[in-house]
């Protein structure tokens, strides 16, 4: 099994910065794909941005140009650099790894608070 920890969610100004970590471990298969998504309340959890293996991004049209996602060289750690935060970046934001095989399958971290207000 996959498990996922995530952290760096926090309070933040209009404007500011927040960097989010996800640590996956356990049985990673190499066709997977990474990304984060974020519910606010009352809202659908949408996707945020997700990052496949060999780089390849993409992003909701709402953080195009303010925020990056990012894998380290193990592929084991995925990054979401959140900048020029808008109050409605608020959300939890959750940490998901796809992973692809005979059974594909979806892993979720606990989700981290984020909240942008002034």
């Amino acid at each position: 099994q996959v498990q996922l920890v995530e952290s760096g969610g926090g309070l933040v100004q209009p404007g500011g910065s927040l960097r989010l970590s996800c640590a996956a471990s356990g049985i990673i298969l190499s066709t997977n794909v990474m990304g984060w998504y974020r519910q606010a309340p009352g809202k659908e959890r949408e996707v945020v941005a997700n990052i496949t293996r060999g780089g390849i991004v993409n992003y909701a049209d709402s953080v195009k140009g303010r925020f990056t996602i990012s894998r380290d060289n193990a592929k084991t750690r995925v990054y979401l650099q959140m900048n020029s935060l808008k109050p409605e970046d608020t959300a939890v934001y959750y940490c998901n790894m796809e992973q692809y095989g005979l059974n594909s399958r979806s892993f979720w971290g606990q989700g981290t608070q984020v909240t942008v207000s002034s």
